[in-house]
């Protein structure tokens, strides 16, 4: 075991990080499994504690949904003024960064870590503005729900079905100085919920059916306290690190299961799983390679490899290290991964074998007093080949051995002319080290033994004879052989060592130049030439990478040989996100196995690599290789995919601007000769005395003029919605009013409809800007006239729902093909391309324009009658009392 004195690198970044934090304001999260658990009100508790301390704390930004204790627990705290900002006509409050760090506390509250920031802010997101308040030295205390940290977002969807999109960056949490666990049982959060203490209204009610079910409850509880319990024995570990502590912490259940060079791994691996799957324990499954195994038979080898590919199948972590001593490297290990327990095998060694060495059971005791050490017999195993090599390049060793002592002999009798024998020997120790060196432990202490013998036969009195005159060479020949056998296992033991760091330094430098190579490019076809070339390389195989297409089908990219891919196995890998073909347990008879690309967002396509041994890619340190190079490759195509979305995005935003300047400025100039030709249309419709066949034409001049006119003042407010042009002129109005002006516009259109309006009796006042309201009932209306045969029914409803003024138009004609909900909405989009009606798809994209300017919703569905129902929603307000307006 090595001293308990502090790793100097340690040291030093320790010092450095100390020095960064002294500068750096300090992050402390309330943490939760989900809203309703107390987070804000535990954190405003701490900080009326804090301000009676004398402590400079102010509240930045605190959303209390209108939970009366909490709000209570703002008073007599200081607040900031929130920033006012316009979004689509409203004024929002948003928490003011400059004013934080103008006023410069000790420290700041800014509630939900997670909040999207709305446009005009300095940042997007606001765990961006903690970063730019700690930077500054400010302390910030904030709150997160499990279900906003973003390794955990798709868990989180899984579980519950609902997928949030307000998202915090794993690392945030994990650079926390402090992070407090806020958790409460799912009865008592859902005994809160049912009291109005969580959601209010119909959100309770809503809540309670879908995200705070029990089941949901009690997976986002366990969520929460393993993602704490994972930060707090990271700390721990890094605690004992730095204080080069030695002794195992057993702060929590995680063991080693130890796979050595004998045929029961395989049997101690499933002993192990059963055990971790019984205990929920972290098992980590470890090899030591020492010298000794440089010249493994290769069924040993197999048999070893195998076990650990059954243990990473099973769950396990999967490490392996290099040694000397295999006792001294497990008690390292244990330390340093702060595991209380050891599981190792029997391996049933031999009476003169214990006498030899002493069992790795008792090594073990020796060096780790403060480990629990299992072993599990696994009697009846059937062994592979103790020692029968598959080449012939051992026993080489031995005869070069050998032929190295004849030849030693020879140099040796050219000096015994000029040297004493004692010196002479000095020449058989050199050949002991050059044959360890090249050939190993076994050649070595062979050609020890040699070299004594010869020593004794050749150059000691009586020659020629192995007996001896002076009793003194029988010391000499005894410290020979000992020096001979210690030196040539330590030349071997150098070489085993200087062979794995150059192995270890070889991929190191093909893992670096392969990140290089693939930084550099700028294009999927240039990532898929970098990797197929650089992985060929570092496994002197082939290999293929096969992307998917828009629709997720397997294709083989320009850089890739289509004879080493099967698409079928491809697509299956790519679809399972598993590893599968040649060597695997799924599709093994293929030629290829075959390998996910795994992104951070998604799998981004699939390797395949042509093994020149089943084996080949069962090592943990070609695996661990492997894992790096796909993670680098598939990290690469993410980075050039968002690139190309950023690059389409800005040239689709660049021509949307372009598109609505020249509809704007057409469609401007088109407005007076239209409003011209419309008003004379109409004159000419007015006068009488013409003939039947002169009247139709004058109506249809007349109807064609007018859709031309709608069409131009579509484009036009179109093109000043989406500059932000249009001021609402909001005023507290009477919804069916503004029905009666637009159905009373439409009234050709809907002549040939059966109009029907249910306004809930009693419906308040609401405020809206009524011109653009009316445009959007026109719009709807106009739209259901249109898409409907002669005689169908259009239903206007109009009531309160939670608050909110809900407006349905309903008919019951074809409805809207499937996948249309959304996408009508969308410019110059139509419910049926080949619909012969006319128009060019804007009325909807004007209608969720304004409606979504007014702070509303607008959605599209099936209505009762199976057509099609047009639904949007405006915040109701509070109208003003009677006593306001006669002061005003």
């Amino acid at each position: 075991m090595s001293d308990a004195r502090p790793d100097p690198d340690r040291l030093l970044a320790a010092i450095e990080r100390e020095a960064t934090e002294a500068v750096r304001g300090r992050l402390k999260i309330f943490f939760g499994a989900c809203a309703g658990v107390g987070k804000t009100y535990a954190m405003l508790g701490a900080a009326r504690q804090r301000l009676a301390e004398g402590v400079d704390i102010v509240i930045g930004v605190v959303d209390t949904h209108g939970r009366t204790e909490t709000e209570a627990l703002l008073d007599g705290l200081p607040l900031l003024p929130r920033r006012q900002l316009e979004y689509r006509g409203r004024t929002l409050a948003e928490f003011d960064l400059d004013a934080a760090l103008a006023r410069r506390p000790q420290v700041i509250v800014v509630d939900e870590l997670a909040h999207n920031n709305i446009e005009g802010s300095r940042h997007r997101k606001r765990w961006q503005d903690v970063q730019e308040l700690l930077d500054a030295g400010i302390d910030v205390w904030t709150a997160l729900n499990v279900q906003h940290i973003e390794s955990l977002n798709d868990i989180v969807g899984g579980i519950t079905g609902i997928r949030v999109r307000e998202t915090v960056p794993d690392r945030i949490f994990e650079q926390a100085d402090e992070v407090s666990l806020v958790d409460l049982p799912p009865e008592e959060l859902q005994a809160r919920l049912k009291a109005g203490k969580v959601y209010l209204g119909d959100a309770a009610a809503h809540a309670a059916d879908n995200f705070f079910r029990t089941g949901n409850l009690i997976a986002l509880r366990e969520l929460a306290l393993r993602r704490t319990a994972d930060r707090v024995d990271a700390q721990m570990r890094a605690w004992r690190a730095d204080r080069a502590i030695e002794h195992v912490w057993a702060t929590r259940d995680r063991f080693i299961v130890c796979i050595g060079p004998h045929g029961n791994g395989e049997a101690l691996v499933r002993n192990a799983a059963r055990t971790a799957g019984r205990q929920q324990a972290e098992w980590i499954a470890l090899s030591v390679e020492t010298p000794e195994m440089a010249g493994e038979a290769e069924a040993r080898r197999t048999a070893r490899m195998r076990a650990l590919k059954l243990a990473a199948s099973l769950g396990a972590e999967v490490c392996t290290v290099s040694a000397g001593n295999v006792a001294e490297a497990i008690a390292r290990f244990a330390n340093s991964r702060n595991a209380a327990r050891l599981i190792i095998g029997n391996t049933h060694a031999a009476p003169w074998q214990r006498l030899v060495r002493r069992p790795l059971l008792d090594q073990l005791t020796a060096v780790a007093r403060d480990l629990e050490i299992t072993v599990v017999a696994l009697p009846g195993l059937v062994r592979p080949p103790a020692s029968r090599p598959t080449s012939s390049f051992r026993w080489q060793g031995y005869v070069w051995a050998l032929v190295a002592c004849g030849v030693t002999c020879i140099v040796a009798a050219l000096l015994g002319s000029f040297f004493d024998p004692p010196n002479v020997v000095m020449v058989f120790l050199l050949t002991v080290v050059g044959v360890a060196l090249r050939f190993g432990r076994g050649p070595g202490a062979f050609a020890a033994c040699v070299s004594v013998a010869a020593f004794d036969y050749f150059f000691v009195p009586p020659r020629l004879a192995f007996s001896v005159n002076d009793t003194q060479y029988i010391f000499t020949f005894v410290l020979m052989l000992a020096v001979a056998l210690i030196i040539g296992q330590l030349a071997a033991k150098l070489k085993f060592e200087a062979v794995t760091a150059s192995r270890r330094e070889h991929r190191s430098i093909q893992q670096a130049e392969l990140s290089r190579a693939l930084s550099g490019a700028l294009s999927t076809e240039q990532i898929v030439e970098v990797a197929t070339h650089r992985v060929a390389g570092m496994l002197q195989t082939r290999v293929a990478v096969l992307l998917p297409d828009a629709q997720g089908r397997m294709h083989t990219s320009g850089a890739t040989d289509p004879a080493l891919a099967d698409l079928a196995v491809a697509q299956w890998v790519f679809d399972h996100e598993r590893s599968a073909g040649r060597g695997t347990a799924t599709l093994p008879a293929a030629a290829a196995c075959y390998f996910p690309l795994r992104a951070p967002m998604r799998v981004r396509g699939v390797v395949a690599v042509v093994p020149q041994e089943d084996d080949a890619l069962n090592d943990p340190d070609v695996a661990r290789m492997l894992d790096s190079a796909f993670g680098q490759i598939a990290q690469a195509l993410e980075r050039v995919h968002y690139a190309e979305v950023a690059q389409d995005a800005l040239v689709a935003m660049e021509s949307e601007r372009l598109r609505n300047s020249l509809l704007a400025a057409v469609s401007h100039d088109l407005r007076t000769p239209l409003t011209g030709l419309v008003g004379m249309a109409d004159t000419l419709a007015a006068r009488e005395g013409r003939s039947p066949e002169e009247q139709t034409m004058i109506a249809d001049m007349r109807q064609t003029a007018h859709r031309l006119a709608a069409l131009v003042t579509n484009l036009l407010d179109m093109a000043r919605l989406q500059t932000g042009r249009i001021a609402l002129r909001r005023d507290w109005c009477a919804i069916e009013e503004v029905i009666e002006t637009a159905t009373r516009q439409l009234g050709p259109a809907l002549a040939q409809h059966v109009v029907r309006i249910e306004v809930a009796p009693n419906l308040p006042l609401c405020e809206f800007d009524p011109a653009l309201i009316e445009r959007v009932l026109a719009n709807l209306l106009d739209n259901a006239a249109k898409y409907t045969p002669t005689g169908s029914h259009i239903d206007i409803i109009a009531r309160i729902d939670d608050g909110m003024l809900e407006v349905c138009v309903d008919d019951d004609g074809p409805g809207l093909p499937p996948g249309a909900t959304e996408r009508v909405f969308g410019m110059f989009e139509r419910g049926a391309a080949e619909s012969s009606q006319p128009g060019v798809g804007l009325g909807l994209a004007i209608c969720r324009a304004i409606v979504e300017a007014h702070g509303g919703t607008i959605d599209a569905g099936k209505s009762t009658a199976g057509g099609t129902r047009f639904r949007f929603r405006l915040p109701q307000g509070t109208p003003p009392s009677l006593d306001e307006e006669d002061k005003t």
